[in-house]
């Protein structure tokens, strides 16, 4: 019991409401923009995502017990794993919504939903093979550097629109949170912060609410009963028709990987030396069991296991989190918390553990590598644009090809920038932090990977949705000129030779 100190309950709240956070976002996706049934939500696809974030989580926790037997220490904190946020979102908008209003049935959608994931699994599982070459040969910034721009942008400023969406509700769990995660100071009788500011801001969120001054709010429903996910392979009758999202499930998966090898990084450069091979393993297979169950979202460790090892987490916390998301779930309690707190209590754990990333990302690379950091950041720059303003343009129905033509040529260049942002990242920090070395021929090696991941649309994909393609079934040109312009500058870069005075 020693294990359970006011850290490591801290660590355990913010993991458990960080998938609690994701899971409120899905369903808010699902429910208020493509009118999708709660109630499959909330019986079918939390109850067997939680599957595989019990699995993951109670893996990792035993995995952190391993290397604190190992090393014979006590200060060893297990890898945070929970639901990935950027391809939850992005299932729920490419996938999810679209198979909804295409053929209005809600079951076909949710198999449709699970097959994906179980693709996504497979891609998972043949890469974690690969891991830890990857982690060998890749710079530190180039890791690290994505992983800075997720953090500042995806979960910090994104988050920080959820929190002045409910200002008040937001302030509040700010104050609280912030206070808690980040200063010594405490709240009078030592009550936690992240606690303290799930039930205040809860209950505020629920008195504005039912008093009428919040125009999204819907009033929970209160009758619990037991959900237990059962064992079913029927969705595998559903591949076929999700054959076409086979060019989302491919890099969703590989950016979880990517992710994962970068999070591993990052716990090895705060102290804890996990195996690669285990950490990826783990989330493949955690992510391809969950359909199986009805999970419709991936988990991967999450980005910022140096915040929660400042928290002062060993591995008590991944254990009560995967306790907690079972009872919870199987009780159907987590859906109920899914529909009590509000989106602006959980923004700022996101933006905390975003601070943190980026803190991680500059401090732990040689600081003749800001540079990279920096310019790995800016293709999530490009995301976050394209997040915001999909959801005005297509709420206005506007048509894309009626802009002008310098409006056009914006949106294509963001589109690319944007699509397969986390390898591009990679890949820019790479090369920028070998010319910092001043090792011209692996930057020019980088460059010419980043022209052939260009062809078939891995990174600055032409399509809208991010698809891979082969390159002379476009009809644009675009892809072609962006490959051309990595070869130019793999050429430049072959030419340069050292300054010996």
């Amino acid at each position: 019991m020693r294990h359970f100190t006011s850290g490591e309950i801290t660590a355990f709240l913010a993991l458990f409401l960080d998938n609690v956070g994701v899971l409120i976002f899905l369903s808010a996706i699902l429910m208020f923009t493509f009118n999708y049934p709660a109630d499959i939500i909330l019986n079918h696809m939390i109850p067997g995502t939680a599957v595989g974030i019990c699995l993951g989580d109670l893996t990792y926790t035993w995995l952190a017990l391993r290397l604190a037997k190992k090393r014979e220490r006590q200060d060893v904190t297990a890898m945070p794993l929970g639901i990935d946020t950027p391809s939850t979102i992005g299932l729920a908008y490419a996938v999810l919504g679209p198979t909804f209003l295409a053929s209005g049935d809600a079951t076909t959608t949710w198999q449709v939903g699970m097959a994906t994931l179980f693709m996504i699994g497979v891609v998972k599982v043949i890469a974690s093979f690969l891991g830890e070459k990857i982690r060998r040969i890749i710079p530190s910034a180039g890791l690290l550097g994505p992983l800075g721009g997720v953090g500042l942008l995806l979960l910090g400023f994104l988050p920080l629109i959820e929190l002045f969406n409910e200002v008040i509700v937001g302030m509040v769990a700010f104050g609280l949170i912030f206070t808690s995660l980040m200063t010594r100071l405490q709240i009078p009788g030592r009550f936690p912060g992240v606690l303290a500011a799930v039930l205040f801001g809860a209950a505020v969120h629920l008195i504005l609410g039912w008093g009428g001054y919040l125009p999204e709010f819907s009033p929970p429903e209160l009758n619990l009963h037991p959900v237990f996910p059962s064992f079913s392979i029927d969705f595998l009758r559903a591949l076929p028709d999700s054959l076409p999202y086979l060019t989302i499930a491919v890099p969703f998966g590989l950016l979880t990987i990517v992710g994962g090898i970068n999070n591993t990084e990052s716990a090895r450069l705060a102290g804890d030396e996990y195996n690669t091979k285990d950490i990826l393993l783990t989330e493949a297979f955690s992510s391809l069991l969950a359909p199986f169950f009805g999970g419709v979202a991936q988990t991967t460790p999450y980005i910022g296991h140096p915040a929660y090892k400042k928290m002062g987490a060993t591995w008590s916390y991944t254990l009560l989190t995967a306790l907690f998301v079972g009872f919870f779930s199987f009780t159907g309690l987590l859906s109920l918390l899914v529909s009590i707190i509000p989106r602006a209590v959980i923004a700022p754990i996101f933006i905390f553990i975003g601070f943190e990333i980026v803190r991680q990302a500059y401090q732990d690379v040689p600081a003749s590598h800001a540079p990279a950091v920096s310019l790995s950041i800016l293709p999530v720059v490009a995301s976050l644009v394209l997040i915001v303003m999909n959801q005005f343009t297509g709420i206005l129905g506007i048509n894309l090809t009626q802009l002008p033509i310098h409006l056009r040529v914006m949106h294509e260049t963001l589109l690319m920038l944007s699509n397969g942002f986390i390898i591009t990242g990679l890949l820019w920090g790479s090369m920028l932090a070998f010319l910092i070395d001043q090792r011209p021929r692996n930057a020019a090696l980088c460059a010419i990977t980043c022209s052939l991941l260009t062809l078939f649309g891995l990174i600055h994909s032409v399509k809208p949705t991010g698809e891979l393609y082969l390159p002379w079934q476009v009809e644009t040109t675009s892809h072609l000129f962006v490959a051309a312009s990595y070869l130019f500058l793999a050429g430049i870069f072959v030419i340069l030779r050292k300054d010996d005075h």
